[in-house]
């Protein structure tokens, strides 16, 4: 067993440590949450820049591999469970009667759309362009007997559909830390029309965890997919026995999950104080939280955004609202970037959303991961091993509110518009997207 009580972990590559200068691993591109809800856009580095990390982080991974003999399949489980709370309103649901069905990626979406999120995708070298294949499930998931894994289809690469990106345009404003007020030394700011491509680059990068889950991308099968796109059910359970089938699968891939390795409780998180004070955020302890983060935006006027994380350090955290793994989770912790799983508020500095159109609050608890082996490696480090099979469970919550609500009234003061406006239009904050679409050019 490794350090962080891993089987895989000594099996495939470990991650690069996160780093104060890293960048998400999963196109080398900087993260920006952009929209309603929050969807990610990029704003994509020099090639220069991205060459050199690329080359940077293959190197370990390339020398481990050199080592190790990987599985003959591979299976990877997302779990993530994603709320909303409106002041006044009490927490959006999801769930069976969702307006949208499933679709792959909706655990991505930290803060996204409500409701509990599975993504799973599977691989075997034995068939390397993609296999059909079924994942046979418990009946505590309530999603029927078995969920159906499709190749993911050839296409353009991410670089390829992103395109050149325009420089950003406008200003980005940074405060950090729980506290009442401003501390010395902030806010730190960015003004992209005088700025360099070097210089905003900077600003935007901070510490990250590469991407080591289900993935659609050619050669794996993924559920959702356009054959079932069914929602998972509020209440539902992974709690139960696992198989995996399909051309190219050893037989006996098998597993059963129990006890924290379930999707977490939604996270209620609730905001007291003006915006033009100190807001305190506070939220309910979970139990299997490994770690806390929080991060907020606001719009001020149209090309200016306003940027707070509960980071100790200067980290924006574009990174960090995803899957952590627990080991780095604590090492986070020690370095005050991430809160520790005892804690349960945070003050938002005084005055640091006074003057914007709206603001959201975003907050991710850290969740456990499972990594399983089979056969198990053996003791003697020094023996012959080729595992037939191995699998990844990483596990989330995520939660979103508004800041600046008054939590008894359910909101500020009526402003005349039409019962028709869309709910960009009438939540605070909805206008967070369009600002930073204005500034990047998205």
């Amino acid at each position: 067993m490794s350090a962080d009580g891993s089987i895989l972990s000594r099996l495939i590559p470990a991650p690069p440590e996160i780093t104060p200068i890293g960048l998400r691993k999963r196109d080398l591109g900087i993260m920006i949450y952009t929209g309603f809800p929050f969807l990610l856009n990029e704003a994509i580095m020099s090639t220069r820049i991205a060459a050199a990390l690329a080359t940077v982080l293959a190197l370990p991974a390339m020398t481990a591999l050199a080592q190790t003999k990987a599985p003959v399949a591979q299976f990877w489980m997302d779990v993530a469970t994603n709320s909303m709370s409106i002041p006044g309103m009490g927490d959006m649901e999801s769930g069976e009667g969702a307006m949208f069905g499933g679709m792959f990626g909706g655990t991505k979406m930290g803060g996204g759309a409500p409701g509990q999120w599975l993504d799973t995708a599977l691989y075997t070298r034995l068939k390397a362009s993609g296999t059909e294949g079924t994942h046979a499930i418990p009946p505590a998931l309530r999603m029927g007997n078995s969920l159906p894994l499709i190749p993911v289809a050839g296409g353009r690469s991410a670089e390829e559909r992103e395109g050149s990106a325009e420089k950003p345009k406008g200003k980005l404003v940074f405060y950090w830390g729980c506290s009442d007020k401003v501390r010395p030394g902030q806010p730190r700011v960015v003004d992209f029309s005088r700025s360099s491509p070097d210089e905003w680059s900077r600003f935007m990068t901070g510490r990250f965890a590469p991407d080591r889950g289900a993935k659609a991308v050619p050669g794996r099968s993924v559920w959702p997919n356009e054959r079932d796109r069914q929602r998972v059910p509020n209440g539902a359970s992974l709690e139960g026995e696992h198989a995996v089938s399909g051309e190219g699968v050893p037989a006996g891939l098998r597993f059963s999950l129990r006890d924290a390795y379930d999707f977490m409780p939604r996270i209620r998180m609730s905001t007291s104080g003006d915006a033009k004070a100190s807001v305190n955020v506070s939220w309910q302890s979970i139990n299997a939280a490994q770690g806390y983060f929080l991060s907020a935006m606001g719009a001020r006027g149209e090309e200016e955004m306003i940027v707070w994380s509960s980071s100790e350090q200067p980290d924006p955290g574009w990174g960090l609202i995803d899957y952590v793994p627990p080991a780095q989770v604590r090492k986070l912790i020690g370095e005050k970037v991430v809160l520790a799983p005892n804690i349960q508020n945070c003050a938002i500095p005084s005055g640091i959303f006074g003057a914007v159109e709206g603001a959201m609050v975003r907050m991710i608890a850290y969740g456990p991961e499972l990594d399983l082996a089979h056969p198990p490696r053996p003791a003697n480090p020094k023996a012959p091993w080729d595992p037939e099979w191995a699998v990844r469970v990483r596990i989330k919550s995520t939660g979103m509110t508004v800041l600046g609500m008054d939590e008894q009234g359910g909101g500020r003061r009526s402003s005349g518009r039409s019962q028709d406006a869309s709910p960009s239009q009438e939540i605070p904050g909805m206008g967070v997207g369009g600002v930073l679409k204005g500034i990047f050019g998205l």
